[in-house]
């Protein structure tokens, strides 16, 4: 040991043994005792103090060191006392180094405690040994173990690592301890204080015969240890580190067969949903790709309009994105109106103080209409109570409609699967395999708390929770056409494509301008659902400023001082209005 180590280790032994006498003087004085004095004190006072700590080693085959520990305590009052040992070091992220103890047994020659009990928490063991009453005085306790994974190979050579004396919660005056290894010892060390302390402890030598290794320590305060080393030839006992796997998070979501299988599984089913969304999205864009063309052509028979595969306004908004939107809804009311069940009426402005159109229902054979036309038309002209009404302000659907208007959108999807567009409901497609998502990314997140937790597989609970969320997400995508409704859709787009561009080709371009009225008001509705308004409002605005005496459409009527020329705006608002007030639900 070196000069300034020996002076060090003095200088912190004579400060321990100062610690009483200095604690004494404010405690004399009446000022409060603070510090680690005070600690020492307080604890001795309640649950007395370890006067000697011998302990001996003794190395044996198999790594096994069988231990023998001599404790000289002064009990005050108490009945155990608890003494803590090392139960496992972290060596890194993963994995922990640990120590054994078994087959420990507590003895006394002269009346002290010997029942045993043993509990392990953490990174710490600690044996309490309890009599049946209360104890004074100096008692002699002898506990014996045997410890495994304190000896394990270290270069060319054996060693034996182990925090020998201390992890005592009361001080303690003088720890010793003996190695005994049956074998010439190559070196030894030892150190005090807390477990990762470098500092040296009081003393340490071989014997003549190099085969023990002695090591002492004097005033060790709770909590600190006398750590022993010895240097042992290879092969003197054939031990070895014992190391356990710890579970934290980087264990948790590991890498195994059981995850890579998992997260593999996963990628097979995204791969085949993909194919299927694929080929049946593929059908559809194919049929389109043949199809579209055919429907690019005018839609007229003589001044008749036909629309194609003769498909109703909101009938083409539910088939191009698989959805009975409001404004599906909204564009089949100006389809009413444009055929004559109904009648808007623009309201003026100037008298009522606001902007609001009046639906008036027109008498009209209904045998026509389809089902949702039929339920829609009847809960437009239908008051709250359940009475029928010859007119309904716009105003006055806001916040009542809404019930009504998801009875309109839940008949409009009846009608495609009744048409042959789909095998099934599009939005019940939709919400059997989100909700299933749903469902699934919540089992997954719980999952993967409780795998987490528990083992180190928990990667295999966020393959659950990526093929949840995959099906939440891709569910919006399941609806399918069938192949006529592909083809119905490749009609519907080339018809879009001509609406698109706004003027009617050949003979049709030479109809008077009373006619021309009508045919164009027949595309609005359509123009409603493919968001082509301003363009179509304005070439019926166009016509009608050059029809004579052309004031009102026969199927919109705006207010005085009212004509066509200000129709493209009323139309453009009317359309906004209508969407906002039959989709508002009454406020709480």
């Amino acid at each position: 040991m070196s000069a300034l180590a020996a002076m060090c280790r003095l200088l912190t032994v004579a400060s321990v043994a100062f610690l009483p006498l200095a604690a004494a003087a404010p405690a004399a004085a009446g000022a409060p005792a603070h510090g680690p004095a005070a600690a020492d004190r307080a604890v001795g006072a309640a649950s007395g103090r370890v006067i000697k700590d011998d302990v001996v080693l003794t190395t044996g085959r198999g790594g096994v060191t069988r231990v023998k520990e001599t404790v000289v305590y002064r009990f005050d009052g108490g009945k155990s006392l608890a003494r803590t040992y090392v139960a496992r070091v972290h060596e890194s992220v993963t994995e922990d180094r640990v120590y054994k103890i078994e087959n420990v047994r507590a003895s006394s020659p002269d009346g002290g405690p010997t029942r045993v009990s043993t509990s392990t928490e953490g990174v710490r063991t600690t044996v309490r040994v309890s009599g049946d009453g209360a104890l004074n005085g100096q008692r002699t306790v002898v506990l014996e173990y045997d410890l495994r994974g304190a000896i394990a190979p270290m270069g060319t050579l054996e060693e034996l690592r182990w925090a020998a004396a201390g992890g005592w919660d009361v001080p303690v005056d003088e720890a010793r301890a003996t190695v005994a290894a049956g074998t010439a010892i190559r070196h030894v060390n030892c150190f005090s204080g807390p477990l990762e302390s470098t500092i040296g402890c009081t003393q340490y030598y071989m014997n003549h015969t190099r085969t023990q290794g002695v090591y002492s320590q004097r005033k060790m305060l709770p909590g600190e240890y006398l750590t022993v080393v010895a240097g042992l030839p290879a092969g003197t006992t054939g031990g070895k580190a014992l190391h356990e796997r710890r579970h934290t998070v980087a264990t948790a979501f590991s890498v195994n067969a059981v995850t890579a299988g998992a997260l593999l599984g996963v990628l097979v089913l995204l791969g085949g949903g993909l194919l299927a969304l694929y080929l049946l999205r593929g059908r559809d864009a194919r049929i389109v790709g043949k199809k579209a063309a055919e429907g690019d052509h005018a839609p007229l028979a003589g001044s008749e309009f036909e629309p194609p595969d003769g498909v109703r306004p909101g009938q083409i908004g539910t088939l191009i994105d698989e959805q009975a939107d409001v404004i599906d809804v909204t564009a089949t009311i100006v389809d009413l109106a444009v055929r004559g069940y109904l009648l808007i009426e623009e309201d003026d402005r100037a008298v009522t103080g606001r902007l609001d159109w009046t639906l008036r229902r027109l008498d009209r054979p209904v045998d026509d209409l389809l089902p949702y036309e039929r339920l829609l038309r009847d809960a437009l002209f239908t008051s709250p109570d359940g009475t029928a009404r010859d007119a309904v302000k716009l105003s006055a659907l806001g916040g009542t409609f809404a019930t009504q208007l998801a009875k309109v959108r839940s008949a409009m999807y009846d009608d495609v699967v009744a048409q042959g567009w789909f095998a099934r409901r599009p939005d019940t497609v939709r919400s059997r395999w989100t909700i299933t998502g749903i469902v699934l990314t919540v089992l997954g997140v719980a999952g993967t708390v409780a795998l987490a937790l528990t083992t180190d597989v928990a990667l295999a609970g966020l393959a659950v929770i990526i093929a949840g969320a995959a099906l939440a997400y891709g569910g919006q995508f399941m609806p399918a056409k069938t192949a006529r409704g592909a083809t119905v859709l490749a009609h519907t787009i080339g018809f879009r494509a001509y609406l698109e561009r706004g003027s009617l080709d050949g003979a049709d371009a030479d109809l008077p301008s009373q006619q021309r009225i009508a045919l164009f008001s027949r595309f609005l509705p359509y123009a409603v659902v493919f968001d082509t308004v301003p363009t179509w409002a304005a070439v019926v605005e166009d016509a009608g400023e050059r029809a004579e005496g052309a004031d009102n459409l026969y199927w919109y009527e705006g207010p005085a001082e009212w004509d066509l020329s200000k129709f493209a705006e009323s139309m453009r608002v009317f359309t906004l209005t209508t969407s906002g007030s039959i989709s508002q639900s009454r406020g709480m």
